[in-house]
C-alpha cells in the first residue's frame, strides 16, 4: 500500500469516468508533449502559451496542434484565452484530489521523457522570439 491509501482519510474518485477521461486524454503522445510544454512555459509553471508556438515547438500542423489542444480542453486539463485570432492556452490542475495526483505524476515522469527537454527549448525559443502574430 502506498502512502496515499494509508493516510486516516483516503480521497475517493467522485465518479470513475473522470478517471477514465484523465487516461484517454494521457493516451496521446502529441498530448503529452503539448501538456509538457504548457508544464513549463516561459513565463513559468502556471503560464501560457500562444497556439503559434507550441505548433511551432512541436513540429506539426496547427491543425493537428488545435484538435489536441481542443480534446486537452474538453478534459478540463487547459484552458484557452483569445487574443485576437490567437489563442493562448494554460494548463488547469483538476480539482478531483486522485485526479490531480495521476495528472501531477504524468506531468512529472514528462520531464523524464528524452524529447521533453527539446521540445520546452523550442517553444521558448519561439516564444521569445517571435510574438504572436498581430491579429
Amino acid at each position: 500500500m502506498t502512502t496515499c491509501c494509508t493516510a486516516p482519510v483516503t480521497p475517493r474518485v467522485k465518479h470513475a469516468a473522470t478517471l477514465v477521461g484523465l487516461y484517454q486524454a494521457l493516451a496521446d503522445a502529441t498530448r503529452l508533449r503539448i501538456l509538457a510544454i504548457l508544464a513549463e512555459t516561459p513565463e513559468g509553471p502556471g503560464g501560457e502559451l500562444c497556439v503559434c508556438h507550441i505548433h511551432a515547438s512541436l513540429g506539426v500542423s496547427q491543425p493537428t496542434v488545435s484538435r489536441h489542444l481542443a480534446y486537452l480542453r474538453r478534459a478540463g486539463l487547459v484552458a484557452a484565452r483569445r487574443d485576437g485570432v490567437w489563442m493562448h492556452y494554460r494548463l488547469v490542475r483538476p480539482d478531483d484530489p486522485v485526479v490531480a495526483s495521476v495528472f501531477d505524476a504524468a506531468l512529472h515522469a514528462l520531464g523524464h521523457v528524452e524529447g521533453t527537454t527539446r521540445d520546452r527549448s523550442r517553444a521558448a525559443r519561439a516564444a521569445l522570439t517571435s510574438p504572436p502574430p498581430a491579429g
